[in-house]
């Protein structure tokens, strides 16, 4: 006979994860796997193994003050590493959420602009148009000639498209807009 097994949570951070994405990080047993096959560990102030078992303990202050989630990659190694399969990349994903919902603000500032005008930009024209993304960034951190040598190589060898292809753009609104009325409900159904 198969019987369920929980492991109970410690952590109110925890479970709000679990709730938001079906991720219990009750499960690993730091066996560090994800931080060994991690190509982004060098510049995170804690190894996903490390934030982990920080979640589980409750340090909330300590997980939403770290770079760790700022400076994943999403290339989900981690997740692929590891053998109670906690999609640690999703946990990052969740744990950056929970925080700018919270009001905290990014440990690593330039990474959450980055990923906001990224979004409005896959959101107004349904893919990447590069040169209207890198615009837009120069004028939120205000870093205007910032990689300005890397960008004219880029746009002389043709990779930066001087008008955008609005190819998909209306299936992503319509993407984006069902998601908000999703992400609403469900915070009516939270309180």
């Amino acid at each position: 006979m198969e019987t369920a097994f929980t492991i109970p949570s410690q952590s109110e951070l925890a479970d709000e994860i679990n709730r938001m994405c079906g991720e219990n990080v009750n499960l690993c047993y730091q066996c560090r796997k994800c931080s060994a096959g991690c190509p982004v560990s060098y510049a995170m102030d804690y190894p996903p193994a490390q934030l982990i078992h920080a979640i589980r303990l409750g340090l909330d202050d300590l997980v939403f003050h770290s770079r760790t989630m700022w400076m994943c990659a999403s290339c989900e190694t981690c997740s692929t590493r590891c053998p109670q399969e906690v999609d640690i990349a999703k946990v990052m994903d969740a744990v950056k959420i929970i925080g700018l919902r919270k009001g905290k603000k990014p440990a690593v500032p330039r990474v959450a602009t980055f990923d906001k005008v990224m979004v409005n930009h896959i959101k107004n024209f349904g893919r990447m148009f590069e040169l209207g993304m890198i615009m837009n960034l120069k004028l939120k951190t205000r870093e205007f000639l910032k990689d300005a040598e890397l960008g004219m190589t880029m746009f002389r060898k043709g990779k930066l498209k001087m008008v955008p292809r609005f190819k998909g753009a209306r299936t992503a609104r319509r993407i984006y807009s069902r998601v908000k009325r999703i992400e609403k409900r469900g915070r009516r159904e939270a309180v």
